[in-house]
């Protein structure tokens, strides 16, 4: 892939960057670094994004993903708190347990997209993107004011986490712990050991591949990245995470999700409890939602060029822009380039034709269904 690719991928902060446990095995690696998120974080290692994306969907892949941040919601009031903070319903899990949510502004606007666990029956952990870690402390700590039942601790700097993704996570992991893996459940989470370290291991996953994330004590996140390697897996970077990421259509912050882009517009509906009570973002979504949403996030397939974000879509050569893409690459898995895009509402059925403004040309695209890779699908399109 060429260098711009990773335009998107790079957040332009200065040289004030920060590092993961694993930064300097990274450079003893001749990764090819860059910034994401205020990290110096691997793109890429030697094999490249191509064969790094196609060991996740065939074999085994290890990213290093403790850039991100986890804070720790505490106290007998912290599922009350958490459901009014978030959109989904965190009281609702079971102990183990994780979901995923949205976190909105009060005008229905994303603060940011994030995993919680329930640790305890009354302590969670918040798993929060690498750049909006600030942010959502101050959020947070902001609306916690007046809880008093409730406890804020940023555990950012103390957990390192790896995670582990393709059809081979689970035969590669076995060995490394005695955890029952095969009875862990999506979207689950256990306390145990692996490879004689503490911490925790969950099935959630952000490739469209089964597979794990490890947390652990910083200390210990260069050895169990050892391990894993030894075991088979190969190192990936943030390059094709993203391609994986994207053939799943998954959101990324800052792409699919923004300040100014609400879940109900990103297509993220299944995961806001209108039914639990109150929560922050809920009477400006309602309205939104009982107005009709005017614009829409949409898989397209092209026909030629690649998509990036930022570019414009048409419903016809030459004309005015109905919307703008989000995220966009040549598809390695299917072959083709894909794009999510944010666009008119009134373009957004599956089947329409419209176009996208690549470097002054038109390029055909089709509205298509997402995700545009599904493990079970792609199985029984080969077998």
């Amino acid at each position: 892939m060429e260098a711009r690719r990773y335009d998107e991928l790079v957040v332009q902060k200065g040289c004030d960057m920060r590092e993961t446990p694993l930064t300097s095995w990274h450079r003893q690696h001749q990764a090819k670094m860059m910034e994401f998120g205020g990290f110096l974080m691997p793109v890429e290692y030697d094999r490249g994004i191509l064969a790094e994306h196609m060991s996740v969907r065939e074999h085994l892949g290890a990213f290093d993903v403790s850039h991100m941040g986890e804070f720790e919601v505490s106290g007998a009031d912290a599922a009350r708190f958490l459901d009014y903070v978030v959109t989904n319903q965190p009281s609702a899990l079971s102990v183990g347990q994780a979901l995923y949510t949205p976190m909105c502004y009060e005008n229905g606007g994303t603060v940011d997209d994030l995993l919680v666990y329930r640790l305890k029956s009354d302590r969670f952990m918040l798993v929060v993107n690498a750049g909006n870690i600030e942010k959502d402390w101050v959020w947070i700590n902001r609306l916690a004011d007046g809880w008093s039942a409730v406890t804020l601790k940023d555990r950012s700097e103390e957990i390192g986490l790896i995670a582990l993704q393709g059809p081979d996570a689970e035969s590669k992991l076995r060995p490394l712990t005695k955890a029952d893996l095969a009875s862990l459940p999506s979207y689950h989470a256990v306390p145990t050991t692996v490879a004689g370290l503490e911490g925790l291991v969950s099935r959630t996953g952000y490739t469209g591949e089964p597979g794990f994330e490890l947390y652990v004590s910083q200390r210990d996140t260069v050895a169990l990245w050892e391990h894993l390697l030894d075991q088979g897996a190969l190192p990936v970077g943030l390059g094709a995470r993203d391609t994986l990421r994207l053939e799943a259509r998954l959101p990324l912050y800052e792409h699919e999700l923004t300040a100014e882009i609400t879940p109900l517009e990103a297509g993220l509906s299944p995961f806001i409890k209108w039914d639990k009570g109150d929560f922050v973002g809920k009477a400006a979504l309602a309205r939104q939602k009982a107005n009709g949403l005017k614009r829409r996030s949409v898989g397209l397939r092209l026909e030629g060029g690649i998509a990036r974000a930022g570019y414009d879509v048409v419903a016809e050569r030459g004309a005015k822009p109905i919307g703008r893409v989000t995220s966009g690459t040549k598809s390695p898995t299917l072959g083709y380039p894909i794009a999510l895009a944010l666009i008119d509402t009134a373009f957004a059925s599956v089947g329409t034709s419209l176009y996208v403004r690549i470097r002054g040309r038109d390029i055909l695209a089709t509205v298509v269904k997402t995700p545009f890779y599904r493990r079970s699908r792609a199985a029984a399109e080969t077998s």
